[in-house]
């Protein structure tokens, strides 16, 4: 089993325990085990194989064991006796976003549901409306979730296929032959979401290149097979293509692959009103002849263009800005010097605040805020009032123990509650450094109703950052319908910040928001939501995201210096 299916098998017994009404610390255990299994950047059956399974962030001996019968046999007892009990189909229930466990087993309980299918044709005849807690307007926000279900797509989110990508690409650059090779398509452009894996590679012995990728460990199935193109599927579920071209053509062939189709279509006009003809090859002339280009920079240049980040190639302004040399100075990871968003075991993290800004300042990092959640959201285990004051005391005692070399920042993870008010009061809200409202329930409201729900919390003078702003979870819930007009102009008149949540499983300001947001002075933060330490290098995630928003460093807090951090945060608290 791979660690996808390993976090699946978790993540189930998580969902049905919790249907089943078991132990939340239980629950909550196996969802870290899930979490940190679909993060782990090797494979579980490599550390299995060297008896080093307790090196996994969240698993422990109880969980190890788990993992040992799966990986020998490929069945778990624990969840075949879980699954007598619990159907374990209606796990696929909490997939709809107004229907949570409890709801789940009310009506697996009262109804017989135990699927989907059930679910659509009880709501569909109104069989829900009437049991304890469902209405009219609940069974309707149901079906209508049950419909948004059968509109997704089916993509890939990036966290999932990137890791796994760089996997192949470290496996082409060393097969003899190869001179380059790297990711393309909706990767390299690093969307929230992609289909089919790219690769493009430059050999001169294309055959030799050729069998080795249909031979590679991974793959089940060749799909296609040509001299320069193949087509394969993994065995984690995931398709590929590989394009092979030779050296000199390389760099107009990683053009092509990257795309966007609309920025690959707005080139080849430029080349037509050259007289040329743009293909993954090469540029051809009237004549005939050809001009091959080992590089995307000599092509851009041949067109009279700066080479274009990856990331903006999606025909939003990009060529225009390129001919005139104005592209963005697009912010890089070495830019960032803060992060304002993560959680230690004082709610739902996996690692003390110790641990948690160590890790921080290995990354470089001058300012870190712990934000552990709020009271009521009890699946993470907020924090209440009383323990904000305790914990504050513990960040006191590690930034003496730490000194100069970073900055610690109290802050909280603030439930935005269903009618708009905050967890925690103003005078709560006044004791601390920073503070992140964010949406976790209550999504499915309205759109006049949720918005109005977000513009209340952002207006409290003592909320910093909107964070998630949409709180959606990639791929299995979509976000709030936000009316994103009327947050930004909310969001301006504050001053509050808007989060890009660099979490593969939300990255969550989309890009063309963000884009949207900064470009009327609305300063964006970037941030992981790092439960582990380790998670703290998800945040090429948000940074992806960023620069598909044209996002320069000054426009993100996390790069600004340290002491305009502090400046920006101590005005916010005297109301400037």
């Amino acid at each position: 089993m791979n660690n996808r299916e390993l976090s699946s098998t978790f993540k189930l017994i998580a969902d049905l325990l919790e249907i089943k009404g078991e132990n939340i610390y239980k629950i909550l255990a196996y969802r870290r085990a899930s979490e940190s299994l679909s993060n782990l950047p090797q494979e579980a059956a490599d550390l299995w194989k060297a008896g080093e399974l307790d090196n996994i962030p969240g698993v422990g001996k109880a969980i190890a064991e788990k993992i040992d019968e799966l990986l020998r046999s490929g069945h778990l007892g624990f969840l075949e006796k879980l699954t007598t009990e619990v159907p374990a189909s209606l796990a696929d229930l909490l997939r709809v976003p107004e229907v949570g466990p409890k709801k789940a087993a009310l009506f697996w309980k009262n109804l017989g549901i135990i699927d989907l299918a059930g679910l659509e044709a009880a709501a569909r005849t109104g069989k829900l409306n009437g049991l304890p807690g469902v209405g009219e307007k609940s069974e309707a926000r149901i079906l209508a979730g049950i419909e948004a279900l059968g509109r997704r797509s089916g993509r890939t989110p990036l966290g999932q296929a990137l890791p796994f990508a760089r996997e192949i690409v470290a496996w082409l650059r060393a097969q003899p032959g190869i001179s380059a090779a790297e990711m393309a398509g909706s990767l390299r452009r690093m969307k929230a979401t992609i289909g089919d894996l790219d690769f493009s590679a430059a050999t001169l012995t294309p055959d030799e290149v050729m069998e080795a990728f249909v031979s590679y460990p991974r793959v089940i199935r060749v799909i296609g097979r040509g001299s320069t193109k193949a087509s394969v599927e993994f065995d984690n579920g995931l398709r590929a293509q590989l394009w092979l071209h030779p050296p000199a053509e390389y760099g107009t062939a990683l053009l092509y692959a990257t795309g966007s189709k609309e920025h690959s279509v707005r080139l080849r006009e430029i080349a037509q009103k050259k007289d040329l003809s743009l293909s993954d090859h090469s540029l051809k002339h009237p004549d005939g002849t050809e001009s091959f280009y080992a590089d995307e920079t000599s092509i851009y240049a041949a067109l009279g263009l700066k080479w274009i980040p990856p990331e903006i190639r999606e025909d939003r302004g990009e060529i225009e800005a390129s001919r005139k040399d104005k592209l963005p100075n697009l912010i890089e990871r070495k830019d960032l010097l803060a992060e304002f968003h993560i959680h230690s075991t004082w709610s739902d993290g996996q690692a003390s605040i110790r641990k948690m800004a160590e890790a921080a300042m290995q990354r470089g990092l001058k300012v870190l805020a712990i934000t552990d959640h709020s009271a009521s959201l009890g699946v993470a285990g907020g924090l209440s009032i009383d323990e904000l004051a305790r914990q504050r005391e513990e960040i006191d005692t590690v930034q003496k123990e730490l000194g100069d070399g970073i900055r610690l920042l109290q802050g909280a993870e603030v439930e935005i509650k269903a009618d708009g008010s905050l967890d925690y009061p103003d005078d709560a809200l006044e004791r601390l450094d920073i503070v992140i409202a964010s949406l976790h329930t209550s999504l499915r409201q309205p759109r006049e109703q949720v918005t109005r729900r977000v513009l209340s919390a952002i207006q409290n003078p003592h909320v910093d950052i909107l964070g998630h702003p949409t709180g959606r979870l990639i791929p299995d819930r979509e976000g709030a319908d936000l009316d994103m007009d009327e947050v930004f102009k909310g969001a301006k008149a504050s001053g509050v910040a808007l989060e890009i949540n660099a979490h593969p499983s939300r990255m969550d300001l989309e890009d063309i928001y963000a884009r949207q947001a900064a470009g009327m002075g609305i300063p964006i933060t970037v941030n992981t939501d790092a439960h582990h330490p380790d998670q703290l290098d998800l945040i090429e995630y948000g940074l992806g995201m960023a620069r598909r928003a044209w996002l320069e460093p000054q426009q993100v807090i996390n790069a600004w210096p340290v002491q305009k951090i502090l400046s920006w945060l101590e005005k916010r608290e005297n109301g400037n």
